[in-house]
């Protein structure tokens, strides 16, 4: 009997797909979930790495304790498939680095295609970073544009996009509605507001709100 050739046999598998999104994440809001889900599907991400910085040399405040951030994120991004929370950094001695961590995960995804989530923010800053030629080696930036004013007094139905035109790294857009939330809008709102978790309803995930009020994170905070 003659079978019906199969046109995929002996076709290599495409290499998988894996994407690195890191931050402070003190703490994850709604506009992470919603950048985390875009990359996801935007980018076909077999896997994309949630990673809490360690010892953030780019921060001039204290961050919270590790512990706190990580909970946070697991209550944020869950339900979303194909994550990983990942708290190399964090066990990392000494500042953390990206460049570090993209040639980790090279190591443990031989022949994978990398991708580094980022907002725009973070991208009109990337020349400032340790050893960023050595990012752009390892990865694709994808870049979620945001807007213009992100800080603890922004309107959250801006419209008005960070300009990246002057940009002059190689990077790809992904393409989801502005979230105008910030970490700093969400611990100023937690100050004003003290532990009423209603106040952050529109800011970060019910969970996550239940989370700072039960633990009283952000009450002395910047």
């Amino acid at each position: 009997m003659n079978e019906t050739p199969n046109p995929r046999a002996g076709q290599a598998k495409p290499p998988l797909r894996v994407g690195m999104f890191g931050g402070a994440f003190d703490p994850p809001h709604w506009a992470h979930r919603a950048l985390a889900e875009t990359a996801l599907g935007q980018l076909r991400l077999d896997h994309l790495h949630i990673l809490p910085t360690g010892h953030a040399w780019h921060k001039p405040r204290q961050l919270s304790p590790a512990e706190h951030r990580v909970a946070m994120c697991k209550l944020a991004f869950d339900g979303l498939l194909n994550i990983h929370f990942d708290e190399r950094e964090i066990h990392r001695e000494g500042p953390s680095y990206t460049a570090d961590t993209l040639r980790e995960l090279r190591t443990e995804y031989p022949g994978a295609e990398l991708f580094l989530v980022l907002g725009a923010d973070q991208l009109l800053a990337f020349k400032t970073w340790v050893r960023w030629e050595d990012v752009l080696q390892y990865a694709t930036i994808a870049v979620a544009n945001r807007a213009i004013n992100i800080g603890a007094d922004a309107r959250l139905d801006q419209e008005v996009e960070m300009d990246l035109s002057g940009v002059d790294v190689p990077f790809t857009l992904l393409h989801m509605p502005l979230r105008n939330i910030s970490a700093t809008a969400v611990r100023a709102q937690v100050r004003e507001a003290g532990d009423q978790r209603g106040a952050l309803d529109v800011l970060v995930p019910e969970s996550v709100a239940r989370y700072i009020s039960s633990h009283h994170l952000y009450n002395h905070h910047s």
